[in-house]
């Protein structure tokens, strides 16, 4: 596109001169300060209209607005007029010093009822221009590599609406599946996050970084990034311009409402004014509020374009019109700011010669069924939910060993069906810095000594020499391992992942679970081995039964809970039948989502199942029945639950009839009994009851999953169920709503 420069240049107080710069000469024209004062007060005006949170706007009054504005630029010179018919488009980077004039919606910009910006034939692409600096000099370099991408969602507690930024993510990776492109995921979405990865990966190793969240205007524009715990914390451009410490890619794109949004009428700076002022070389931003889908179709677009090699202003170009197309309403409030560095392509096109390749493997093909070669994990398109727990997961894996909260082992707990294997391989894509090693099921000496096959090391000589040590039997395994952590693997961190641990690694004792003889040995050299060389490598495993860690080691927990609400109506968007859009009857689809409970796997069974046309609807809620029994039966839920104590039973039917987590106050409260500890432990242990964590408070929670409800229907009278539900509700108005926690409800022995 041929760059053109308009600058808005203030005299007097009274007076103001408009520059127009093309092909290195300036021409002028005065430019009257009442004309500016009505122009702005018009577009103010009308431009405003619409609901706080969503403006709808005619199309007679945007056009309107088009015109006036392209007047107002064009004048009696005709300086816009001789420029737009060039075929190649125009760039128009806009200079002002009138602020009040930064914020207008030059997006806007139309003749003869056509929008220019909009246009695919002969587009115009408005630049807000904050610096006549370049920041990356004359020239850059187009390189011969796919476009690699830093992205980092916000979704602190509390923010309204939740975003469904997997979603966003998902549709990047699908647009740019044919190049390749490499999407790093910042998961803490705090400012520490995107700093410490800012600085591994190093200075001019991502071409763009895309924030996405919410913003708003709190005196001055704020991003709503997280705290360590997921709590709201308000960022400004000089916050978010300190955490990259002038790493700046070719491109950063602040995907939130208001990002470009001047306040005060222009009076002040927008956020992505701020972060160009700040060194950054070009950003994206929306003027005002827009909606999750237009802003994930806009990305999906743009990295479309710049990873198959266009430049950076016929990416926006092509992206906007995209969203004009498709007849959006939202294509107008993309605003771009930059400083006067190139626009020119960050990668060279996919079939370049000599263009180098992504060579990471996704995680979801570590996870593979061994007899029908199909993932039996969630793709990373198809992920959702669980942030929090991905979020202290990757605390305690990437956490240096003897630091509080560190670990050698992370372990996955809980029901059958909750995506245990899903978000292990979640982790090990959040992580690809590490090598994977991942074993499905039981694992003796002769499986593990596999791991010498699965690692890529730094050469074969490395391998060879691992192989070896690895099969020396006259020399203790942890004396082994600790060789190949200081020698082969001494520059390889690895993940090693035990998938299914339950299934032929735990023996039943004392009706609970240890370490088989087997794994017993190799676990504990395992974990000894990375302690003892403070390895970066580390364990996760993924057990619905919990055991005891073997002796001078250490494993941080971490169960895994039902779909909340919100991760069960994303998880529902994506299923082909079960989502509202379906033509599945409503009655049946209620159903089915009722009877998973908001168990993953459960809504993935019943979603095929309902799918059945030659079933009428009485016949498919009797499969949608028999197919839960099965689920319950595939994951042994009866067996469990009849080996154990009436109490302990009689306790999770008592919880069952609270519909959300509760505190252990409220537990108490529930099953009044002095073995009621004991019952929590063990029932926790087995999966029957799920154990989380509160966010706010850092305390335990505890839910009884509605799968498992048909199972109690024996183990409570209607009076027994009817005092359960005043107990529940008595403990939680006194915790929830006076909000102050009864003392202590311990039975006593």
């Amino acid at each position: 596109m041929e760059r053109y420069d308009l600058e808005i240049f203030k005299l007097t107080t009274d007076r103001s001169e408009l520059r127009f710069t093309r092909d290195g000469k300036v021409e002028k024209r005065g430019l009257d300060q009442t004309a500016v004062e009505a122009l702005v007060t018009a577009v103010e005006k009308h431009y405003s209209e619409g609901s706080p949170t969503r403006r709808v706007f005619s199309s007679a009054l945007l056009r309107d607005l088009g015109e006036r504005l392209y007047r107002f630029l064009d004048g009696d010179e005709r300086w816009l007029s001789a420029v737009s018919e060039d075929p190649r488009g125009v760039a128009l980077r806009i200079l002002t010093a009138e602020e009040r004039l930064r914020h207008l919606p030059w997006e806007l910009l139309a003749r003869d009822g056509t929008y220019l910006a909009a246009s695919a034939q002969r587009p115009l692409l408005p630049i807000r221009a904050p610096s006549r600096v370049a920041t990356l000099g004359d020239s850059v370099m187009v390189h011969n590599r796919p476009l690699r991408v830093l992205f980092m969602a916000t979704s602190p507690e509390g923010a309204e609406p939740v975003l469904n930024y997997e979603a966003e993510e998902a549709k990047i990776l699908s647009a740019t599946a044919n190049t390749g492109t490499e999407l790093v995921v910042e998961e803490s979405g705090t400012l520490e996050g995107l700093r410490f990865t800012a600085e591994s990966y190093g200075a001019g190793y991502f071409d763009v970084l895309h924030l996405s969240g919410h913003a708003t205007i709190d005196g001055q524009p704020r991003f709503l990034v997280e705290n360590e715990l997921g709590g709201r914390v308000l960022a400004s451009a000089d916050d978010i311009a300190q955490a990259m410490f002038g790493q700046w890619p070719r491109l950063v794109f602040v995907s939130g409402c208001l990002t470009a949004g001047a306040p005060g009428e222009g009076t002040f700076p927008s956020m992505s004014e701020s972060l160009v002022s700040a060194g950054a070389p070009m950003v994206l931003g929306w003027a005002l509020p827009v909606g999750d889908v237009s802003a994930s179709v806009f990305a999906a677009h743009l990295y479309q374009f710049l990873a198959g090699g266009k430049p950076l202003d016929l990416s926006v170009v092509l992206a906007r019109h995209q969203l004009f197309a498709a007849q959006n309403s939202s294509w107008h409030l993309l605003r771009v700011y930059a400083d006067a560095s190139p626009l020119t392509p960050v990668v060279t096109p996919l079939n370049t010669s000599g263009r180098e390749r992504i060579r990471v493997r996704h995680a979801a093909d570590e996870f593979l069924d061994q007899q029908t070669n199909l993932s039996r994990v969630a793709s990373r398109a198809d992920f959702v939910g669980r942030r929090r727990l991905i979020q202290r997961c990757l605390r305690i894996l990437k956490q240096p060993l003897g630091s509080p909260g560190s670990a050698q082992a992370l372990v996955l707990q809980g029901m059958g069906g909750l995506g245990k294997s899903t978000l292990a391989s979640r982790l090990l894509e959040r992580m690809p810095t590490h090598q994977r090693v991942v074993w499905f099921g039981r694992v003796d000496i002769t499986r593990f000594r596999e791991l010498t096959s699965m690692v890529a090391f730094e050469s074969l000589a490395d391998r060879d020499e691992a192989a070896t040590v690895l099969a020396r039997d006259d020399v203790d395994l942890t004396e082994r391992l600790k060789y190949l952590f200081r020698g082969p693997l001494g520059r390889t961190s690895c993940l090693f992942v035990f998938d299914d641990f339950e299934d032929g690694n735990l023996d039943e004792r004392d009706g609970g679970h240890v370490l088989s003889g087997e794994m017993a040995p190799i676990l504990a050299a395992l974990l000894k081995a990375i302690d003892d060389t403070n390895s970066l490598s580390r364990v996760i495993i993924t057990s619905r039964y919990r055991f005891p860690q073997p002796a001078g080691t250490t494993m941080q927990l971490v169960p895994l809970e039902t779909f909340t609400e919100v991760e069960q109506t994303k998880k529902i968007a994506n299923l082909p039948n079960l989502r509202p859009q379906s033509p599945v009857d409503a009655t049946v689809k209620a159903r089915a989502i009722a009877a998973a409970s908001g168990n993953p796997r459960l809504l993935d069974w019943l979603d095929k199942i309902i799918a059945d046309t030659a079933l009428d609807v009485p016949a498919l809620i009797t499969a949608i029945e028999d197919k839960a029994a099965e689920f319950r039966e595939s994951i042994f839920a009866e067996k469990l639950l009849g080996t154990q104590p009436i109490e302990l039973q009689r306790m999770l039917a008592r919880l069952n009839v609270v519909e959300l987590p509760v505190p252990l106050a409220t537990v108490h409260a529930v099953h009044d009994h002095r073995d009621v500890d004991r019952h929590i432990e063990r029932a926790a242990e087995l999966g029957l009851l799920e154990e989380g964590l509160d966010v706010e408070t850092g305390e335990p929670r505890y839910f009884v999953s509605n799968v498992l409800r048909p199972l109690f229907e024996r183990l409570l009278t209607a009076d027994d169920h009817q005092q359960a539900c005043a107990a529940a509700a008595r403990s939680l108005y006194q915790i929830w709503v006076v909000n102050e926690r009864p003392g202590d409800t311990s039975p006593q022995p």
